[in-house]
Protein backbone atom coordinates (compact mmCIF):
# COMPACT_ATOMS: atom_id res chain seq x y z
CA UNK A 1 0.00 0.00 0.00
CA UNK A 2 1.39 3.63 -0.83
CA UNK A 3 1.36 6.15 1.54
CA UNK A 4 0.54 9.57 -0.26
CA UNK A 5 2.96 12.50 0.56
CA UNK A 6 1.35 15.80 0.46
CA UNK A 7 2.99 18.92 -0.45
CA UNK A 8 3.84 20.85 3.07
CA UNK A 9 2.03 24.40 2.78
CA UNK A 10 4.39 26.88 2.59
CA UNK A 11 3.91 29.95 5.74
CA UNK A 12 1.24 31.99 5.67
CA UNK A 13 3.08 35.28 5.48
CA UNK A 14 4.85 33.70 2.36
CA UNK A 15 1.90 33.09 0.75
CA UNK A 16 1.03 36.66 1.71
CA UNK A 17 4.19 38.07 0.30
CA UNK A 18 3.49 36.22 -3.07
CA UNK A 19 0.49 37.07 -3.49
CA UNK A 20 1.42 41.13 -3.01
CA UNK A 21 4.42 40.82 -5.57
CA UNK A 22 2.58 41.25 -8.96
CA UNK A 23 0.78 44.13 -7.60
CA UNK A 24 4.73 45.49 -6.56
CA UNK A 25 6.30 44.38 -9.73
CA UNK A 26 3.83 46.36 -11.51
CA UNK A 27 4.18 49.62 -9.66
CA UNK A 28 7.82 49.61 -9.55
CA UNK A 29 8.06 48.65 -13.07
CA UNK A 30 8.32 52.41 -13.82
CA UNK A 31 10.24 53.46 -11.06
CA UNK A 32 10.08 55.57 -8.08
CA UNK A 33 9.61 59.09 -9.71
CA UNK A 34 5.93 59.14 -10.39
CA UNK A 35 5.32 59.11 -6.76
CA UNK A 36 6.29 62.86 -6.01
CA UNK A 37 5.53 65.52 -6.63
CA UNK A 38 7.33 68.30 -8.58
CA UNK A 39 9.81 69.61 -6.17
CA UNK A 40 9.20 72.22 -4.63
CA UNK A 41 10.52 76.05 -4.70
CA UNK A 42 9.22 77.50 -1.60
CA UNK A 43 8.60 77.00 1.97
CA UNK A 44 4.78 75.31 2.65
CA UNK A 45 4.82 76.88 5.95
CA UNK A 46 5.66 80.64 5.30
CA UNK A 47 6.46 80.76 1.33
CA UNK A 48 9.69 81.54 1.81
CA UNK A 49 12.06 80.37 -1.37
CA UNK A 50 15.06 80.34 1.25
CA UNK A 51 15.67 76.83 1.22
CA UNK A 52 18.37 74.27 1.54
CA UNK A 53 19.12 70.51 1.85
CA UNK A 54 18.74 69.24 5.81
CA UNK A 55 18.42 65.20 4.90
CA UNK A 56 18.98 62.99 2.46
CA UNK A 57 17.66 59.11 3.32
CA UNK A 58 16.01 56.06 2.44
CA UNK A 59 12.94 53.95 3.25
CA UNK A 60 15.00 52.43 7.03
CA UNK A 61 11.96 50.90 8.02
CA UNK A 62 10.20 48.91 5.11
CA UNK A 63 13.47 49.36 2.83
CA UNK A 64 11.13 49.83 0.12
CA UNK A 65 12.75 51.07 -3.02
CA UNK A 66 13.13 55.43 -3.56
CA UNK A 67 15.47 58.29 -2.38
CA UNK A 68 13.59 60.88 0.22
CA UNK A 69 14.75 64.23 0.74
CA UNK A 70 13.88 67.26 3.62
CA UNK A 71 14.36 70.94 3.00
CA UNK A 72 14.95 73.48 5.62
CA UNK A 73 13.45 76.79 5.49
CA UNK A 74 15.87 79.44 6.67
CA UNK A 75 13.09 81.62 7.53
CA UNK A 76 11.22 80.12 9.74
CA UNK A 77 12.71 76.63 10.21
CA UNK A 78 10.03 74.69 9.07
CA UNK A 79 11.58 71.39 7.32
CA UNK A 80 9.88 69.37 4.93
CA UNK A 81 9.83 66.52 2.51
CA UNK A 82 10.88 67.88 -0.84
CA UNK A 83 9.90 66.54 -3.17
CA UNK A 84 6.60 65.55 -1.70
CA UNK A 85 4.95 61.70 -2.12
CA UNK A 86 1.49 62.14 -4.04
CA UNK A 87 -1.23 60.03 -3.53
CA UNK A 88 -0.17 57.53 -5.26
CA UNK A 89 3.14 57.66 -3.72
CA UNK A 90 1.59 57.57 0.32
CA UNK A 91 -1.14 54.81 -1.19
CA UNK A 92 2.36 52.62 -2.20
CA UNK A 93 5.13 53.48 1.20
CA UNK A 94 2.04 53.25 3.91
CA UNK A 95 0.59 49.87 2.24
CA UNK A 96 1.56 46.57 4.42
CA UNK A 97 2.77 49.19 7.00
CA UNK A 98 -0.04 49.41 9.33
CA UNK A 99 -2.05 47.23 7.45
CA UNK A 100 -1.53 43.91 5.40
CA UNK A 101 1.82 42.23 6.19
CA UNK A 102 2.61 44.82 8.61
CA UNK A 103 -0.61 44.89 10.73
CA UNK A 104 0.26 42.35 13.28
CA UNK A 105 3.91 44.09 14.62
CA UNK A 106 2.26 47.62 14.53
CA UNK A 107 -0.97 46.94 16.43
CA UNK A 108 1.32 44.98 18.63
CA UNK A 109 3.68 47.83 19.04
CA UNK A 110 0.61 50.32 19.33
CA UNK A 111 -1.35 48.28 21.95
CA UNK A 112 2.05 48.20 24.05
CA UNK A 113 2.00 51.67 25.11
CA UNK A 114 -0.52 52.09 27.64
CA UNK A 115 1.71 53.90 30.01
CA UNK A 116 2.60 56.79 27.27
CA UNK A 117 -1.32 56.52 26.56
CA UNK A 118 -2.22 57.45 29.60
CA UNK A 119 0.56 60.30 30.44
CA UNK A 120 -1.39 61.56 27.07
CA UNK A 121 -4.46 61.92 27.93
CA UNK A 122 -3.60 62.92 31.82
CA UNK A 123 -1.64 65.86 30.58
CA UNK A 124 -5.33 67.63 29.80
CA UNK A 125 -6.38 66.98 33.80
CA UNK A 126 -5.59 70.17 35.02
CA UNK A 127 -7.01 72.43 32.04
CA UNK A 128 -10.23 70.23 31.46
CA UNK A 129 -10.70 67.49 34.05
CA UNK A 130 -14.80 65.76 32.76
CA UNK A 131 -14.87 66.55 28.93
CA UNK A 132 -18.03 65.17 27.92
CA UNK A 133 -16.65 64.37 24.39
CA UNK A 134 -13.59 63.77 22.53
CA UNK A 135 -12.00 63.21 19.07
CA UNK A 136 -8.81 61.54 18.52
CA UNK A 137 -7.50 62.70 15.20
CA UNK A 138 -5.38 59.21 13.65
CA UNK A 139 -5.90 57.18 16.28
CA UNK A 140 -4.94 54.13 14.31
CA UNK A 141 -6.97 50.98 16.25
CA UNK A 142 -8.16 53.65 18.90
CA UNK A 143 -5.86 51.96 22.04
CA UNK A 144 -4.89 55.67 23.02
CA UNK A 145 -9.08 56.33 23.33
CA UNK A 146 -9.35 52.55 25.50
CA UNK A 147 -6.92 53.81 27.88
CA UNK A 148 -7.79 57.08 28.36
CA UNK A 149 -11.26 55.63 29.22
CA UNK A 150 -9.93 54.86 32.21
CA UNK A 151 -8.42 58.84 32.96
CA UNK A 152 -12.25 59.82 31.89
CA UNK A 153 -14.51 56.81 32.45
CA UNK A 154 -17.15 59.52 31.59
CA UNK A 155 -16.23 60.91 28.65
CA UNK A 156 -17.87 59.64 24.88
CA UNK A 157 -14.31 58.93 22.78
CA UNK A 158 -14.74 59.11 18.96
CA UNK A 159 -11.76 58.31 16.42
CA UNK A 160 -11.17 59.37 12.65
CA UNK A 161 -8.33 57.65 10.69
CA UNK A 162 -7.54 57.43 6.85
CA UNK A 163 -7.34 54.02 7.00
CA UNK A 164 -9.70 50.96 8.59
CA UNK A 165 -8.34 51.46 11.88
CA UNK A 166 -11.21 53.58 12.82
CA UNK A 167 -13.92 50.87 12.07
CA UNK A 168 -12.11 48.09 13.22
CA UNK A 169 -11.88 50.25 16.65
CA UNK A 170 -15.55 51.05 16.97
CA UNK A 171 -16.26 47.19 16.53
CA UNK A 172 -13.82 46.31 19.05
CA UNK A 173 -15.24 48.80 21.55
CA UNK A 174 -12.41 51.07 22.17
CA UNK A 175 -14.37 54.17 20.42
CA UNK A 176 -17.72 55.40 20.35
CA UNK A 177 -17.68 55.89 16.42
CA UNK A 178 -15.32 55.11 14.37
CA UNK A 179 -14.50 57.97 11.25
CA UNK A 180 -13.09 57.04 7.91
CA UNK A 181 -11.64 59.83 5.76
CA UNK A 182 -9.98 62.79 5.87
CA UNK A 183 -10.34 65.58 8.58
CA UNK A 184 -10.76 68.88 7.19
CA UNK A 185 -13.63 67.16 4.87
CA UNK A 186 -15.47 66.06 8.26
CA UNK A 187 -15.09 69.09 9.94
CA UNK A 188 -18.40 70.86 8.46
CA UNK A 189 -20.67 68.10 9.48
CA UNK A 190 -19.54 67.79 13.29
CA UNK A 191 -18.63 71.70 13.86
CA UNK A 192 -18.35 72.47 17.35
CA UNK A 193 -19.37 69.02 18.40
CA UNK A 194 -16.39 68.34 20.65
CA UNK A 195 -14.82 69.22 24.26
CA UNK A 196 -11.52 68.23 23.01
CA UNK A 197 -9.47 67.26 20.03
CA UNK A 198 -6.26 65.12 20.04
CA UNK A 199 -3.46 64.48 17.33
CA UNK A 200 -0.92 62.11 18.71
CA UNK A 201 2.07 62.28 15.85
CA UNK A 202 -0.64 62.91 13.91
CA UNK A 203 0.27 66.42 11.98
CA UNK A 204 3.91 65.59 10.63
CA UNK A 205 1.87 62.53 8.30
CA UNK A 206 -0.58 65.27 6.77
CA UNK A 207 -0.22 66.70 3.50
CA UNK A 208 -1.29 70.33 4.71
CA UNK A 209 -0.85 71.09 8.17
CA UNK A 210 -2.76 74.41 8.50
CA UNK A 211 -6.08 72.45 7.13
CA UNK A 212 -5.65 70.16 9.69
CA UNK A 213 -5.89 73.05 11.89
CA UNK A 214 -8.44 74.73 10.81
CA UNK A 215 -10.77 71.87 10.71
CA UNK A 216 -9.62 71.25 14.66
CA UNK A 217 -10.83 75.05 15.36
CA UNK A 218 -13.87 74.18 13.68
CA UNK A 219 -14.57 70.62 15.41
CA UNK A 220 -13.91 71.83 18.87
CA UNK A 221 -16.95 73.89 20.48
CA UNK A 222 -15.61 77.66 22.22
CA UNK A 223 -13.70 77.07 25.52
CA UNK A 224 -12.64 73.19 24.39
CA UNK A 225 -9.50 72.02 23.97
CA UNK A 226 -6.95 70.75 21.23
CA UNK A 227 -4.09 68.53 22.31
CA UNK A 228 -1.19 68.01 19.58
CA UNK A 229 1.86 66.33 19.49
CA UNK A 230 4.78 65.83 17.03
CA UNK A 231 8.52 65.67 16.35
CA UNK A 232 10.56 68.21 17.65
CA UNK A 233 13.05 68.98 14.56
CA UNK A 234 14.91 71.10 17.48
CA UNK A 235 16.17 68.18 19.27
CA UNK A 236 20.08 67.44 19.52
CA UNK A 237 19.48 63.45 18.58
CA UNK A 238 18.00 64.93 15.74
CA UNK A 239 21.67 66.40 14.30
CA UNK A 240 23.81 63.82 16.54
CA UNK A 241 21.78 60.94 15.04
CA UNK A 242 21.31 61.93 11.26
CA UNK A 243 19.31 59.61 9.35
CA UNK A 244 18.77 57.36 12.11
CA UNK A 245 16.74 59.42 14.07
CA UNK A 246 13.63 57.38 14.53
CA UNK A 247 11.13 60.85 14.46
CA UNK A 248 12.62 61.28 10.54
CA UNK A 249 10.22 58.17 9.53
CA UNK A 250 10.89 58.29 5.78
CA UNK A 251 8.71 58.76 3.74
CA UNK A 252 5.68 59.00 6.17
CA UNK A 253 6.76 62.21 7.58
CA UNK A 254 6.06 65.06 5.83
CA UNK A 255 6.43 67.94 7.99
CA UNK A 256 8.31 68.78 11.32
CA UNK A 257 7.21 72.29 12.28
CA UNK A 258 8.88 73.77 15.10
CA UNK A 259 7.62 74.59 18.01
CA UNK A 260 7.03 78.65 17.71
CA UNK A 261 5.29 78.22 14.19
CA UNK A 262 2.60 76.32 15.75
CA UNK A 263 2.06 78.07 18.31
CA UNK A 264 2.02 81.41 16.33
CA UNK A 265 -0.32 79.55 13.77
CA UNK A 266 -3.06 78.05 16.60
CA UNK A 267 -2.77 82.01 17.82
CA UNK A 268 -3.96 83.00 14.35
CA UNK A 269 -6.57 80.77 14.26
CA UNK A 270 -8.30 82.17 17.26
CA UNK A 271 -6.82 79.75 19.95
CA UNK A 272 -4.55 79.95 23.07
CA UNK A 273 -1.81 77.95 23.74
CA UNK A 274 -2.07 76.82 27.48
CA UNK A 275 0.56 74.37 27.68
CA UNK A 276 3.80 73.47 26.35
CA UNK A 277 5.44 69.99 26.97
CA UNK A 278 8.89 69.09 26.05
CA UNK A 279 10.50 66.61 27.93
CA UNK A 280 7.03 65.10 29.22
CA UNK A 281 6.30 64.16 25.31
CA UNK A 282 10.36 62.83 25.05
CA UNK A 283 9.94 59.21 23.91
CA UNK A 284 12.73 56.81 24.90
CA UNK A 285 13.30 55.04 22.29
CA UNK A 286 16.11 57.51 20.24
CA UNK A 287 19.50 55.25 21.01
CA UNK A 288 17.46 51.89 20.39
CA UNK A 289 15.97 52.70 17.34
CA UNK A 290 19.39 54.12 15.71
CA UNK A 291 20.76 50.81 17.18
CA UNK A 292 18.53 48.64 15.52
CA UNK A 293 18.66 51.00 12.20
CA UNK A 294 22.65 49.93 12.46
CA UNK A 295 21.98 46.31 12.92
CA UNK A 296 19.22 46.67 10.24
CA UNK A 297 21.76 47.77 7.52
CA UNK A 298 24.40 45.08 8.55
CA UNK A 299 21.88 42.01 8.11
CA UNK A 300 21.20 40.77 4.79
CA UNK A 301 17.62 42.14 3.58
CA UNK A 302 14.58 39.87 4.54
CA UNK A 303 12.04 38.65 1.64
CA UNK A 304 9.44 41.42 0.54
CA UNK A 305 7.15 41.54 -1.89
CA UNK A 306 8.59 45.04 -2.98
CA UNK A 307 11.88 43.28 -3.25
CA UNK A 308 12.95 41.14 -6.78
CA UNK A 309 15.79 39.59 -4.43
CA UNK A 310 14.07 36.70 -2.70
CA UNK A 311 16.84 35.37 0.21
CA UNK A 312 17.93 31.97 0.29
CA UNK A 313 18.47 29.65 3.32
CA UNK A 314 21.90 30.97 3.41
CA UNK A 315 21.16 34.94 3.51
CA UNK A 316 18.25 34.03 6.31
CA UNK A 317 20.61 32.46 8.53
CA UNK A 318 23.06 35.04 8.13
CA UNK A 319 20.51 38.29 8.68
CA UNK A 320 19.48 36.23 11.97
CA UNK A 321 23.14 35.55 12.97
CA UNK A 322 23.58 39.08 12.73
CA UNK A 323 20.27 40.22 14.53
CA UNK A 324 21.42 37.56 17.43
CA UNK A 325 24.94 39.41 17.69
CA UNK A 326 23.48 42.60 17.80
CA UNK A 327 21.44 42.02 20.91
CA UNK A 328 23.66 43.33 23.58
CA UNK A 329 23.63 46.55 21.42
CA UNK A 330 19.97 46.67 21.75
CA UNK A 331 20.02 46.17 25.42
CA UNK A 332 22.72 48.49 26.45
CA UNK A 333 21.02 51.15 24.16
CA UNK A 334 17.43 50.20 25.44
CA UNK A 335 18.72 50.60 29.14
CA UNK A 336 20.97 54.42 28.35
CA UNK A 337 17.32 55.60 26.79
CA UNK A 338 15.41 54.06 29.70
CA UNK A 339 17.69 55.77 32.36
CA UNK A 340 18.69 59.34 30.78
CA UNK A 341 17.44 61.76 33.84
CA UNK A 342 14.86 64.51 32.83
CA UNK A 343 17.00 66.89 33.89
CA UNK A 344 19.76 65.95 31.49
CA UNK A 345 17.12 65.36 28.41
CA UNK A 346 15.98 69.14 29.26
CA UNK A 347 19.38 70.58 29.63
CA UNK A 348 21.18 69.15 26.42
CA UNK A 349 17.82 69.46 24.88
CA UNK A 350 17.68 65.80 23.43
CA UNK A 351 13.67 65.49 23.60
CA UNK A 352 12.48 64.15 20.43
CA UNK A 353 9.01 65.19 20.71
CA UNK A 354 6.80 68.65 22.18
CA UNK A 355 3.51 68.40 23.22
CA UNK A 356 1.03 71.65 22.97
CA UNK A 357 -2.67 72.20 24.91
CA UNK A 358 -4.49 74.88 23.34
CA UNK A 359 -7.97 76.26 24.10
CA UNK A 360 -10.22 77.68 21.25
CA UNK A 361 -11.24 81.07 22.06
CA UNK A 362 -15.23 81.44 21.44
CA UNK A 363 -13.42 84.88 19.14
CA UNK A 364 -12.24 84.36 15.65
CA UNK A 365 -15.32 82.75 14.29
Amino acid sequence: MRVAHTKPRPPRRTQAIAQARPAYEAELKAGTAHFFHPRSTQCPWCRSPRLHPRLHTTDLLQHKPGDFHLDHCQDCGHIFQNPRLNTEGLAFYYRDFYDGLGEKNTAGMFAGRTTTYRRRAQALTPHAPDPRTWLDVGTGHGHFCATAQTVYPHTAFDGLDFTDGAELAEQAGRVRHGHRGSFPDLAPTINGHYDVVSMFHYLEHSEQPDRELQAAHQALRPGGHLLIEVPDPASRYARLLGRRWLPWLQPQHLHFIPAQNLRQRLTTLGFTVIAEHHVEAHDRVDLLAATWFTIDAIAPRDEAPWRTERPGRLKKTARAAVVIAGIPALIAATVLDKVMPRFLIRRLELSNAYRIIARREATGD
